[in-house]
């Protein structure tokens, strides 16, 4: 007789996974692929999620690092994260056809820089160093027209030469609270500087930082899926150990599911899981992580939606006539 199957609630975060800016990238490449046929060069990973990135290169997408890797005679497609002025400004000189798949709201954070810039103030980016997003936002003003600044402690060491024509932006995957304290910092030590009209961070990330708060309290283990090189889905992890849940991890696929971390500690085997998705991340995934505690745990689902999101972004014209 088979053994019994311990019980385990799934607490079910939403909104969670796609966003309206991941999921207009991802159409992107594909009318990219229909209208102009296979290959379609697509320059660094569209969104940050392996499995996207696979599927979109079995249906003749080319990812490539740099725009000398493109031929000629092939379209290209600049991922969602954004690129610096001079990647476009290469592919017109060589007169390549291509796409801009940026998320507008990431583009909101380009125009506010460069309206700075004009403006002679100096802009404070608050980002991760490295980040696909933060290159392509710095890389719209020349270089040292914007200081990078990660944490509060970088803010106490910051230097300006004009402390009165200052503006701050930020990267839209961020930490709410985090940057709330950040941003907080700048204004006490530089009152006078500009901030934007409304807040950078997109209403993705924070619905899904709000979703993860509203479940974290209430879950034995909280696992996010998204990847590790995912700013949004790596900051609701933090977000889950910071408001109840300090035993929650990433995870790419279900096939990489830790189940003895999961079962560690409890006598009585798991009782709340709660599953969340970052942005990049595709409800198909969700389900497969689903399907394989169902095959280890006599699982009840309870969704949790804290929001509805209805934003849909329009494809570039490009690709709509």
């Amino acid at each position: 007789m088979a053994a019994l199957k311990k019980p385990l609630t799934i607490l079910l975060a939403s909104p969670r996974g796609f966003c309206a800016g991941v999921d207009r990238a991802i159409q992107i490449v594909e009318r990219a692929i229909e209208r102009y046929g296979r290959p379609v060069y697509v320059r660094h990973e569209i969104v940050h999620n392996r499995y996207v990135v696979e599927n979109l290169e079995a249906k003749g997408a080319i990812f490539v690092d740099e725009l000398a890797e493109v031929p000629d005679d092939r379209p290209v497609v600049f991922s969602a994260h954004g690129v610096p002025k001079a990647v476009p400004a290469e592919a017109g000189r060589r007169n390549l056809l291509y796409v801009d798949a940026t998320c507008p709201l990431v583009s909101k954070v380009h125009r506010e820089a460069e309206r700075h810039h004009e403006s002679r103030r100096r802009v404070v980016l608050i980002g991760h160093a490295g980040h696909p997003e933060v290159i392509g936002t710095m890389g719209q003003l020349p270089p040292g027209a914007v200081l990078l600044v990660e944490n509060v402690a970088q803010v106490e060491a910051l230097e300006v030469a004009d402390p009165l024509n200052l503006a701050y932006a930020t990267q839209t995957t961020l930490s709410v609270d985090d940057t709330t304290e950040i941003v907080a910092a700048l204004r006490r030590r530089f009152p006078a500087i500009q901030g934007p009209k409304m807040e950078d961070i997109c209403y993705a990330t924070t619905n899904r930082q709000a979703a993860v708060k509203a479940i974290a309290g209430r879950c034995d283990a909280l696992v996010v899926i998204g990847a590790p090189n995912s700013s949004n889905s790596m900051r609701l992890v933090e977000v889950a150990a910071n408001y109840g849940c300090a035993k929650s991890r990433l995870v790419q696929r279900a096939v990489d599911m830790d189940w003895a971390w999961l079962d560690a500690g409890w006598s009585d085997g798991p009782r709340r899981l709660g599953i969340t998705a970052g942005a990049s991340a595709p409800e198909l995934l969700v389900d497969e992580l689903i399907e394989a505690c169902r095959a280890r745990y006599d699982v009840t689902v309870e969704e949790v939606r804290t929001t509805e999101e209805n934003v849909v972004f329009k494809l570039p014209r490009l690709l709509v006539a």
